[in-house]
């Protein structure tokens, strides 16, 4: 299993318009932060998880030709904002791509790209969405491979986290509850958002994410969905070894059972 991070950056991403802190201002390439997104290939699938506004962009610098399936996390500009662009892969495919999220989060989707699911005239354009809903607490099958959908709280907002095979994947999370941690222990790769080293309403700090993943002990996590406060070079010397700021491209194997 493998996945590929496609952003890593909060919803302004970085650097933020019109901002010249050291940060966005900064040559290293890793402090460079497309919106959080992930592709994740396994058993012979390629599944996107979240479709942020920078899709076009993550698309072409991967080489993304194919998708089987779109998973969501919550229904935020920043994760879904770029679904217009499955467009071409629906071209490519001659197919709808199936997208799967709990019901609020496709009630949603439909309201704001409702142009995708109209009767439109002849000859326009649209992405092709098989939106398929998901019981936030029951598995889901994409072809063979297990997909664990995890109640997650992002401030007010009921979102959505993953677990599949040895891999957990949480972004925009500022609590997560016992039931769901129970999933995300012992795993081999965690993914967790760590907004900044200051605490936020809605997000974890960088040191509330190095508890929470202390406490659920995988063999190494990664963050995502920093912002324009968090050197890259800097922030990671003050990490424990296992504990890494993902960036975007980046590449991670991961050990699991479905080949």
């Amino acid at each position: 299993m493998r996945l590929t991070f496609l952003g890593t950056g909060t919803s302004t991403g970085v650097p933020v318009i019109g901002c010249m802190c050291d940060v966005c201002t900064s040559s290293n390439p890793r402090n460079k932060r497309l919106r959080t997104s992930a592709l994740l290939e396994v058993a012979g699938l390629t599944i996107l998880i979240d479709a942020g506004p920078d899709l076009r962009q993550q698309a072409l610098a991967v080489g993304m030709s194919h998708l089987d399936a779109v998973l969501i996390t919550h229904t935020h500009a920043d994760h879904i904002a770029g679904l217009d662009d499955i467009r071409p892969l629906n071209f490519r495919q001659k197919a709808a791509i199936p997208l799967y999220g709990t019901r609020p989060t496709l009630y949603d989707i439909q309201k704001r790209f409702d142009y995708a699911f109209a009767n439109l005239s002849e000859g326009s354009t649209r992405p092709s969405l098989e939106l398929t809903e998901i019981n936030p607490t029951e598995p889901f099958m994409i072809g063979s491979v297990t997909i664990r959908p995890l109640p997650i709280q992002h401030g007010t907002w009921a979102i959505t986290g993953y677990q599949i095979g040895r891999l957990g994947y949480v972004t925009d999370a500022n609590v997560i509850p016992p039931e769901s941690q129970e999933h995300l222990r012992n795993l081999d790769v965690l993914v967790l958002n760590a907004l900044r080293a200051e605490p936020h309403p809605t997000h974890f700090s960088i040191a509330e994410a190095v508890d929470i993943i202390t406490n659920l002990n995988p063999r190494r996590a990664f963050l995502v969905h920093m912002n324009h406060q968090v050197d890259y070079a800097t922030t990671n010397c003050t990490l424990p070894e296992h504990i890494q700021l993902a960036y975007d491209g980046q590449v991670v194997d991961i050990e699991d059972t479905y080949e």
